[in-house]
This record gives C-alpha cells, sequence and structure tokens, in this order.
C-alpha cells in the first residue's frame, strides 16, 4: 500500500510538471530545412507552424513541384526535431514511473 501512495504523489507531481511543459513546448521552436537551405520551415515544439521561408530563386512557376516538394521536407525535418524535444522532456518527466514502453503522453 505504501508503494501505491508513493506511486499516486509522483504521478501528481509529474502531471504537474506536464502541465507547465506544455506551455513550454509552445515557446520552443524548431526549425527544418530542405533543399540546402533554400526552403525552411518553423515550427513550435508542439508542432503547430509558425513560419516558413523561400529563397526568391525558387519562385519559378516551371518549378512549383520542386517548392512544394521542398516545402513538405522543411516541415519534415523541423516536426521530427520538435517530436524529439518532446520525448527528451517528456522522459525527463517520468523517470522514476512504472510507465509502459511507447505510451505517448503528448
Amino acid at each position: 500500500m505504501k508503494d501505491l501512495l508513493g506511486i499516486m504523489s509522483k504521478v501528481k507531481e509529474m502531471q504537474s510538471k506536464m502541465e507547465q511543459l506544455q506551455a513550454e513546448l509552445e515557446a520552443i521552436e524548431v526549425e527544418g530545412a530542405a533543399g540546402g537551405g533554400m526552403v525552411t520551415v518553423r515550427l513550435s515544439a508542439k508542432g503547430a507552424l509558425k513560419a516558413i521561408h523561400v529563397d526568391p530563386s525558387l519562385l519559378n512557376h516551371e518549378e512549383a513541384e520542386i517548392l512544394e516538394d521542398l516545402i513538405v521536407a522543411a516541415h519534415a525535418d523541423a516536426r521530427a526535431k520538435g517530436e524529439r524535444i518532446v520525448q527528451e522532456k517528456t522522459q525527463a518527466i517520468t523517470a522514476g514511473l512504472p510507465i509502459p514502453p511507447g505510451i505517448k503522453l503528448f
């Protein structure tokens, strides 16, 4: 029973830290790039799109498909970086709690 009370205490503490982490992740920004930096995408660590930059040399009507592909690639790059940050910060908060592997808290 003592272990159960200890776990419940840790869960409440974790909930508080998770709420703080949610706000922190909204403020953290990651940047993804494609095409050697000709297209960059900036996202919050939670995945919200904040900005896109496209090198003016890519604004050629005939190369629209290339530009679209580069935007998708830059977004994927930034999203992966954001997911790594979420994973690292979540692991730090949940350390010591018996949470089964593979459980996503976000």
